[in-house]
């Protein structure tokens, strides 16, 4: 094990400190042992990286999200593509199930930082030939790479259980704000659901405050759909507003769990019937306590990207 030599170098398969769950369960997709790396912090907080196996001439992917601890994470992500880099891997794919500072892709106002491209930069520098991530904040930080990034969507799965969830009929899938609204189509395209918006005003950072809502919800189950949730406030807010506007049920889905501050007692006590959320971060105890979340496992499609990636073959094809 630990090699599918179909391109003629071993695959190599490790995972960082972040994701040791997804990791294992990549692992056991592609039947492959996980690849040996020691990663200790020093008394100061520094990060030490080994590698405990010989790599050179291998085809490496490394499993890491930028999830909180987001700096130690992305450093501890850098760190270990440097090692992979001076220890001679042939290839070496950065794999970031949750793309962090993706929220700051542009200026909004004088004097700040894009750091969506300053990320971007940084893992290039530090060795990445090639980046899989999920379900980024923006499609545009594509762009920000100088190196193929493989964009994948944890769409398919949530409706896939969607679909199968029992009593879920006359379904109209709420695009979050008008940001959201490509997102939100493609869930109600596959669900073939109905469509709506929740018109609302940021007044600053985690703060909003919802005006209308857009589209036919009354009498009607509502999804909710966005790729983030931090603190809830938008997502509960909304929740509170469909509710008012006569929706029978509300249910909501994220790919990316980051729940922060109040999240979770947000969510428990919101109008919220279920929360679906993917494991690309790992939930707190709190929310992996919380009866109202729902984890689905996006391993099993990252071990389908690496293997089609290992092999030349089309990862567009998995949405096909």
């Amino acid at each position: 094990m630990g090699s599918l030599g179909v391109q003629g170098y071993q695959l190599k398969v490790f995972s960082g400190r972040a994701n040791f769950a997804l990791g294992n369960a990549i692992f056991k997709e592609l039947n492959i042992q996980k690849g040996e790396i020691d990663i200790v912090d020093f008394s100061d907080g520094e990060t030490f990286v080994q590698i405990n196996e010989n790599i050179r001439g291998a085809d490496v992917f490394v499993v890491q999200s930028l999830c909180q601890p987001g700096n130690a994470n992305l450093m501890e992500m850098l760190i270990m593509l440097d090692a992979f880099r001076r220890s001679s891997a042939e290839r070496i794919t950065a794999v970031i199930p949750y793309f962090a500072y993706a929220r700051q892709d542009r200026k909004v106002q004088p004097r700040v930082p894009i750091t969506a491209k300053l990320v971007a930069n940084l893992l290039a520098a530090s060795g990445a030939d090639r980046v899989i991530t999920l379900d980024l904040h923006a499609g545009q930080i594509q762009g920000f790479f100088d190196i193929p990034v493989d964009h994948l969507f944890a769409g398919p799965i949530v409706t896939d259980y969607i679909r199968k969830r029992d009593g879920m009929k006359d379904l109209t899938v709420i695009s979050p704000d008008a940001g959201g609204v490509e997102r939100a189509r493609a869930y109600a395209k596959r669900l073939n659901a109905g469509l709506g918006i929740i018109d609302k005003r940021r007044a600053r950072a985690n703060v909003s405050e919802v005006l209308h809502i857009i589209g036919d919800v009354k009498d009607r189950d509502v999804l909710i759909v966005d790729d983030i949730v931090d603190t809830a406030g938008t997502l509960t807010q909304g929740a509170k507003a469909l509710m008012d506007a006569g929706v029978k049920r509300v249910f909501a889905t994220c790919t990316h769990p980051v729940l922060s501050g109040p999240a979770i007692d947000r969510i428990a006590d919101s109008a919220i019937e279920e929360l679906v959320v993917s494991d690309s971060i790992p939930l707190s105890e709190r929310a992996a306590q919380c009866s109202k979340i729902k984890v689905l496992s996006v391993g099993n499609m990252l071990a389908e990207a690496i293997r089609r990636i290992h092999e030349d073959a089309s990862v567009s094809s998995l949405f096909e």
